[in-house]
Formats: structure tokens, C-alpha cells, sequence
């Protein structure tokens, strides 16, 4: 049990790890990119499962953000986390707006049991939705400072690398020419020793 366990986390970390990597590797300005993740996350936290992807991608579009990485910020809301984050959203949002008692949201949520209830009960779809845009505002914020930082940091690196490899490059060109100078001067040096060493007739 203790081995599939380890398994499962080492998997899931080699996941994350693969997925950091690629987000890094999104082309596009920092900013744009950064902007677009918040604006993922935001969307993540609203009560909009099945049509958040196609709402953060349009509203991505509009703005000229990054898609890619809005994309990939809505998928912190899926069929695994959902159940954990929409009952806390609720929670907090039924704090502020008042719901019926008789209409209370269960903690095994599934998709179905979801739209169920946004049809029924409609109170549930706006305690939701004010308990997604309070977590999912300061979530924004930080994932934009995050990604930000992670994403200058990497392209900075990058610049850095791609700077001394241009160095590396031109010192050994310059070393190339030195060595041809050199083998050229040797060789005039060898033209004249002969020409004096000739006999005059």
C-alpha cells in the first residue's frame, strides 16, 4: 500500500514538474502570459464547469491575453478538485448571501448532482458565484505574481544562455582568425628565409 502510494505521488509530482516546464516554455511577453493564467484561475473559481475553457479563452481573445495560459489556468478546476473547491466556495458565499436551509449543497459533489441543483435552486448559483469571485480574486493576483516572476526569471535565463553561447561563438572565431593570421605570417616568414638563402647569380 505504502509503495502505490509513493508511486502515485512521484507520478503526480513528475506531472507537475512536466507541466511547470511547459508553461515556462509559452511563448509570448510575461505580462500576457502572467495575465492570462490569472485570468484562467479566476474563471476556475465561477460556477461555469463544462463552459469555462471556452469563457477564459474568449475573454482571453478579447483582451489580447494569453490563451495558452488561460487555458491552462481553468484546469484547476476538474472532476477531481471540483468536489473540494465549489463546496468551499459555497460555503463562504452562503456566509454573504443568505440560502434557504432547505437548500443546502452536499459535500459529494458530482457534475450532475451541480447542474441539478444551479436548475433548482438558483440561490446556490449566486452563493457559489460570490464565494468564487472572493476566492477568486486574491487567487488571480497571486498566480499572476507567480507566473510573472517564474516567467521573467526563466526568459532571462534564457536571454543569459543564448548571450554567452553568442560569446563562446564569437571568441572562437576570433581564435579561428588569430590562427590563420598566424599560420599565414609563419608562412611569409618561411617565403623570405628562402628567398634569402637562394644563391645570387
Amino acid at each position: 500500500m505504502q509503495t502505490e502510494k509513493q508511486n502515485n505521488k512521484n507520478r503526480l509530482y513528475s506531472l507537475l514538474q512536466k507541466g511547470y516546464a511547459r508553461f515556462l516554455k509559452i511563448r509570448g511577453h510575461p505580462h500576457e502570459i502572467a495575465l492570462g493564467l490569472a485570468l484562467g484561475l479566476f474563471v476556475a473559481m465561477t460556477p461555469t464547469m463544462g463552459f469555462q475553457m471556452a469563457i477564459a479563452i474568449c475573454i482571453a481573445t478579447f483582451f489580447k491575453l494569453n490563451k495558452v495560459a488561460a487555458g491552462i489556468g481553468v484546469w484547476v478546476t476538474n472532476p477531481v478538485t471540483a468536489p473540494i473547491i465549489y463546496p468551499i466556495c459555497y460555503y463562504i458565499g452562503s456566509r454573504i448571501y443568505s440560502v434557504p436551509k432547505s437548500q443546502t449543497m452536499g459535500a459529494g459533489l458530482n457534475v450532475k448532482l451541480f447542474y441539478t441543483l444551479l436548475v433548482k435552486a438558483p440561490e446556490l448559483f449566486i452563493a457559489l458565484t460570490i464565494g468564487g469571485v472572493i476566492i477568486g480574486l486574491p487567487l488571480a493576483v497571486a498566480g499572476y505574481y507567480f507566473a510573472y516572476s517564474a516567467i521573467r526569471r526563466y526568459q532571462d535565463e534564457i536571454k543569459l544562455k543564448l548571450a554567452q553561447r553568442k560569446e563562446i561563438k564569437l571568441a572562437q572565431r576570433k581564435e579561428k582568425r588569430a590562427i590563420k593570421a598566424q599560420k599565414k605570417r609563419k608562412k611569409k616568414k618561411h617565403k623570405n628565409k628562402r628567398k634569402r638563402r637562394r644563391p645570387s647569380k
